[in-house]
């Protein structure tokens, strides 16, 4: 889908595709490579890799410019920032094109998805279910960099309905198929779906059919909005990494 989105979009793409054993060597030589060409603007290490493979030695080999997943520990650091103390370069946190690092795409994405839905988050209560690297983390900060109120749900949470149910705006990105009921949301909520899990089903060809994170067909009975699994948060994804290629491209 990445490919065919390049094409689409005009980008060129080329892949290097390994055995299950290659050597760690061998791919941080090739991160080396496509680093220091002046041709490449971009670039993604797909996951997961073979167990012997240190992940977070091979997408910090990245460099910083070119980690358009936004996977690098700097990028990554980069969205702590509130840039509040006297003398700061405000980032303008409506502007992604403007921001001067690249941020997760699927994060990114459920921002953008919010935004071209007309839904405002200044000063809206929102709920972040799951607390990962990949989303819940960095979606939280930049629902805080938007001036929401920020809550994030996890496995220790007490009482997590209850929680859940004082949001205006919901992200489920936890991988628990269906966790998330109609009788946990309020009239007129905002939900993004993130999560994506396979339950059986008989009825479907490959045997089994895949479902969000949140009951979809009681919870659109209730709220306002809702992204579909399939279909929602996924293409939105791809679409951020361009524009995280087309960025790096620009600068």
């Amino acid at each position: 889908m990445k490919k065919r989105a390049c094409e689409e979009a005009g980008i060129a793409s080329f892949g290097f595709e390994f055995p299950d054993d290659v050597s760690q060597s061998e791919l941080l030589s090739k991160v080396a490579e496509l680093n220091a060409d002046p041709a490449v603007h971009g670039i993604l290490v797909q996951l997961p890799l073979p167990a012997h493979i240190d992940e977070s030695a091979v997408t910090s080999a990245v460099t910083v410019e070119k980690d358009v997943d936004g996977l690098h520990p700097l990028n990554a650091a980069s969205l702590c920032s509130t840039s509040t103390h006297a003398g700061s370069t405000k980032i303008n946190w409506k502007d992604f094109c403007s921001i001067p690092f690249h941020i997760a795409c699927t994060p990114q994405g459920c921002i953008e998805l919010l935004d071209r839905s007309g839904v405002e988050l200044e000063g809206k209560n929102a709920v972040v279910i799951g607390r990962s690297n990949l989303v819940g983390m960095p979606v939280a900060l930049l629902l805080m960099h938007r001036n929401a109120t920020v809550t994030i749900v996890h496995s220790r949470t007490k009482d997590a309905a209850s929680v859940v149910a004082q949001a205006d705006v919901i992200i489920a990105a936890v991988g628990r198929a269906h966790m998330v009921k109609k009788e946990w949301l309020k009239a007129g909520a905002v939900v993004i779906d993130v999560g994506i899990n396979s339950v059986d089903d008989a009825t479907a060809k490959r045997g089994y059919r895949l479902v969000g994170d949140v009951d979809y067909a009681g919870a659109k009975e209730v709220v306002a909005k809702i992204t579909p699994v399939p279909g929602g948060v996924g293409p939105m994804t791809i679409a951020m990494l361009l524009r995280n290629t087309l960025n790096s491209a620009r600068r």
